[in-house]
């Protein structure tokens, strides 16, 4: 019989309470094209949320939520500074550059996917701004959680803020696993952000027991060209018009602190993950587990032996010598028990 799968938390379910909204909004008729009340109340929401007047566009996936927060933050001809493993330069399809028309990523190295501050003042006066042959530099866009894994602790985001303003930068968090991040740092989502000096920020919630929905949140001056972003939202199809049922999960998703909970679950989880693995012969993390992501190099009979199991694992990358790289994700509904036969399979090898 198939066990859990921890290939990666887009594959786990949706949240009870997540259905019962959208069941809830499943009545009567409603303004469309956001003209619903629960859309309307998003705007208080989330403002109530991040401690500060934000405006917010749901959106379906997190990929337009990365490709729309990008066209916003950069001309055409701007440069668009990131890791070079980061969601928008390897994982959007080029969705970024279409939707920008043509702007630049500049991917930048940076030890377990956290851009130093450095080597983004670097890259990004490397050219004369004003020179018409160059890209000019635009924007800084960071994950958290990051690709690998790791986080961005407050003081680490507002270092890179402070690059942002004196470079004048717009600062965009690709923030799929922003909940985990906050879960795990213990922070407000305030100091995570505006008050570390993001100006746009993609929140995920369909990693962590939402249906399908992710929210643009823009802070403080650069809230003045929403309407720029609205043009953009509804030109990429993002204006839908049930919209009431997008809307419905995220009022759900931040309904008694939830989002939290769900993720403190999920980062708990691959907590236990990593001290049972790593305490085993011949497997070893390859960035900290800080959220709800582990990378490992581990024997590849163990694997086989977990795969066989029927857990659900993607294919490892096998380095030659017998072992092998693995990513293992918890979700917001990972069964702790699962987690203790994962780990009686691996020790068993």
């Amino acid at each position: 019989m198939a066990k859990a799968h921890f290939g990666s938390d887009n594959v786990s379910g949706i949240a009870p309470e997540i259905l019962d909204a959208i069941v809830r909004a499943n009545q009567g008729g409603v303004d469309s094209y956001g003209g619903d009340a629960l859309t309307d109340g998003l705007n208080a929401r989330f403002g109530e949320l991040f401690e500060t007047e934000v405006s917010v566009l749901p959106v379906g996936t997190g990929s337009i939520a990365n490709d729309l927060a990008i066209s916003f933050i950069t001309p055409p001809w701007g440069a668009v500074y990131c890791h070079h493993d980061a969601h928008i330069m390897v994982d959007e399809a080029n969705g970024p550059e279409f939707f920008s028309g043509g702007a630049k990523l500049a991917d930048l190295p940076a030890e377990h996917g956290r851009l130093d501050p450095a080597t983004v003042h670097t890259a990004a006066t490397a050219f004369d701004p004003t020179d018409i042959h160059h890209p000019m530099r635009a924007a800084l866009s960071i994950t958290q959680a990051t690709e690998w894994g790791t986080l961005y602790s407050v003081d680490q985001v507002k270092a890179l803020g402070a690059v942002a303003r004196e470079l004048d930068l717009v600062f965009h968090m690709d923030g799929a696993r922003f909940a985990n991040a906050v879960a795990a740092l213990g922070c407000t989502p305030a100091e995570l952000t505006w008050k570390a000096g993001v100006d746009v920020l993609s929140f995920g919630a369909t990693k962590n027991g939402c249906m399908a929905v992710e929210a643009l949140i823009v802070f403080g001056k650069k809230r003045e060209q929403f309407g720029t972003l609205q043009r953009l939202h509804k030109r990429a199809g993002q204006l839908y018009s049930k919209m009431r049922f997008f809307s419905a999960q995220l009022e759900a998703y931040l309904e008694n602190d939830r989002w939290i909970q769900w993720a403190d679950h999920a980062n708990r989880q691959a907590g236990r993950l990593a001290e049972g693995l790593t305490a085993l012969d011949g497997i070893s993390l390859q960035h900290p587990c800080e959220a709800n992501e582990l990378f490992l190099t581990m024997p590849v009979a163990v694997y086989d032996a977990m795969d066989a199991a029927g857990f659900g694992l993607y294919p490892i990358s096998p380095n030659g010598d017998g072992s092998g790289s693995i990513r293992l994700v918890t979700s917001f509904n990972t069964d702790p028990a699962d987690v203790d036969r994962l780990l009686e399979v691996a020790g068993a090898v």
